[in-house]
């Protein structure tokens, strides 16, 4: 018997090519099976009529959380009217529904009702435009979920996984954010969420900060001070990590099969390397909150939105991925109580930007 797990899919910018994704996953009864959708009916109706596919779709209120037991159905949450998120350009009322439609998932998530989260593209500039303090999806999820601790994002390929130790910060503001401990916390986890995926015995390449791993200290000293130290740790704990290794080298080690992942200090020295080998397969998890989030690596292309082009391939890899997760996970179940205490908890849900429709034009399909 397959093990079918649901998941809460949050629609995400609806001036991107988040709607058509989305549409397409929901047209097509295999794929969107399963799944709670959060959003507005009219901006996936928009969605769809961008990808030319017809929705027979079951939509309801908040009221049906109460009751569902099996099944798919878009909850609507009125809260994106097409024509104040215009295609192409990041707009507040845009960010404001993704910051709740993504809210609401998560609450979803964590009082058990859905085994995973997934979401189609959002735009920061957007986000931010809506709720000026919000910095990326990790911040935001520590906030609504109460998270003991921060969790990791991971961009995962066939080839190769990539976790960091540092995400969206400055560069400049790198080398003073990396501890030992801090290292050490990353590849633990990195073992631990890749185990979780059914790799038993990881092997990671901790990647070097410095050019040529420091050149014996001509380059720097962080990555004898500090990298080195957690993978000697990391070893000590029986982990299969090797580092620091050149960053200029590490990925074509791992392409060649000594390495199952990557962990990398910051952002771009692993996103550079994973969206050349498989920009169209990518997907980024985030792990640690005890339920997979996933969603595809590429952003919102509006370069492209509208026009019904957008590949699927990161997005069913997303999918694939979170059921895969979930499915390895226990059950998880919320009771009539629960779900009582959730449809409160998103019936005062805030409504994000309340200011002024802002825009700011431009492309982003990072």
């Amino acid at each position: 018997m397959v093990d079918v797990r649901r998941i809460a899919l949050a629609l995400g910018d609806a001036g991107g090519i988040g709607l058509e994704l989305a549409a397409r996953i929901l047209s097509d009864i295999q794929t969107g099976a399963d799944m709670i959708v959060f959003g507005d009916r009219r901006a996936l109706d928009l969605g769809a009529q961008q990808a030319g596919v017809v929705l027979d779709f079951a939509t309801a209120d908040l009221n049906a959380l109460s009751r569902l037991t099996e099944g798919s159905v878009l909850i609507d949450l009125g809260n994106c009217d097409p024509d104040d998120a215009t295609v192409g350009v990041a707009t507040s009322r845009a960010g404001a529904a993704a910051l709740e439609n993504f809210r609401a998932a998560l609450l979803t998530a964590k009082v058990g009702l859905v085994d995973a989260v997934a979401f189609t593209p959002f735009n920061k500039a957007a986000m931010r435009m809506a709720k000026t303090d919000y910095i990326d999806e990790i911040g935001f999820i520590d906030a609504v979920l109460d998270a003991p601790r921060s969790g990791r994002e991971f961009n995962v390929l066939d080839e190769v996984w990539n976790a960091r130790v540092t995400s969206h910060v400055p560069l400049r503001d790198v080398a003073g954010l990396l501890s030992p401990d801090r290292i050490f916390d990353s590849l633990k986890l990195t073992v631990e969420v890749m185990q979780d995926a059914g790799i038993e015995r990881p092997r990671i390449g901790v990647a070097a900060l410095n050019p040529h791993a420091g050149d014996g200290r001509n380059f720097g000293s962080e990555d004898e001070d500090i990298i080195l130290p957690a993978v000697e740790r990391a070893k000590a704990e029986q982990m299969a990590v090797k580092g620091p290794v050149p960053s200029d080298t590490v990925f074509v080690r791992a392409l060649k099969g000594e390495f199952d992942a990557v962990l990398t200090m910051f952002h771009d020295q692993g996103q550079i390397a994973m969206k050349l080998i498989g920009f169209d397969r990518g997907v980024t998890l985030i792990a640690g909150y005890g339920f997979p989030i996933v969603t595809p690596a590429h952003g919102t292309a509006y370069d492209i939105a509208g026009q019904g082009v957008a590949d699927m391939g990161a997005t069913m890899a997303a999918l694939k991925l979170g059921r895969r997760l979930a499915a390895r996970a226990p059950q998880r179940n919320a009771d009539y109580a629960a779900r009582k205490d959730l449809i409160a908890a998103l019936q005062s849900c805030p409504r994000y930007g309340a200011q002024p429709i802002n825009v700011i034009e431009g492309a982003n399909r990072s």
